[in-house]
């Protein structure tokens, strides 16, 4: 390990996390993401006391970085991008690239991860996991609205380009694919009638390296073995059920 590098704690399920952490020891050698993954949300171990010492807001992911703790995907992803000064095309020097780069991160909150994980949740977890019906309409809107959210992403972010913001990988498609893998993992044919977008898909599982790009995504792939969900733990995500079902 180099010199003045630490071990740094990804707490939770965070593929993204997970995929830039060990392209950065490719990269640069001597850095070492340790992916912790036996907290996950779907087994309600995030809002545990002890979860809360290092995430307050009781969500996962999050990021331990000796006495540092901090929360959210994106901000851990840029966080580990500039400590370990990733290479460039990560998170761009020049403003511009940039830009472009935090103005994918800023749509895809309350967009493309809002349909998706709506997506997965009304097709798959709620049906299977917890055992609740979904209303046909419902999941039918949420299907159109995920399709409309493709269509931007090609239109707006992908174009011609090989990657979303450029000609280079950077953390808008670590971000952009990990969301897509969601719904794909509910059996959602996200890429069967998009060849623009599947070629992306190619292009970044290449870039990323196949066997990491598999890792990265195990568990949510394996989603759909959960056991059904038990009395305790549907009343707990009842809040989640009511918020996933608008």
């Amino acid at each position: 390990m180099k010199a003045g590098v630490s071990d740094i704690a990804v707490i939770g399920v965070s593929e993204r996390s997970w995929m830039l952490g060990a392209g950065v020891q490719r990269d640069l050698g001597g850095i070492r993401v340790l992916p912790t993954t036996s907290v996950v949300s779907s087994t309600g171990q995030h809002r545990s006391d002890a979860f809360a010492q290092v995430n307050p807001l009781r969500k996962v992911p999050a990021l331990k970085d000796g006495e540092f703790t901090l929360a959210e995907s994106v901000a851990i992803l840029l966080y580990l991008s500039r400590k370990y000064k990733a290479p460039d095309h990560w998170y761009p020097e020049d403003l511009q690239a940039r830009a472009r780069v935090d103005e994918y991160l800023a749509w895809q909150h309350t967009a493309l991860r809002s349909s998706c994980t709506r997506a997965m949740w009304q097709k798959m977890m709620f049906p299977v996991f917890l055992g609740e019906r979904v209303p046909p309409e419902t999941l039918a809107s949420t299907l159109a609205e995920l399709d409309s959210c493709l269509q931007l992403l090609e239109d707006k972010f992908l174009k011609d380009q090989d990657f979303l913001t450029g000609p280079h990988i950077s953390v808008a498609d670590l971000v952009a694919i990990t969301e897509l893998m969601h719904p794909v993992s509910a059996g959602c044919q996200v890429f069967k009638s998009r060849p623009k977008l599947a070629a992306w898909y190619k292009r970044v599982e290449a870039a990323v390296g196949e066997d990491l790009f598999q890792e990265a995504h195990a568990v949510v792939m394996k989603a759909k073995d959960l056991p059904p969900a038990d009395t305790a733990m549907k009343e707990m995500l009842k809040p989640l059920v009511q918020v996933l079902l608008r």
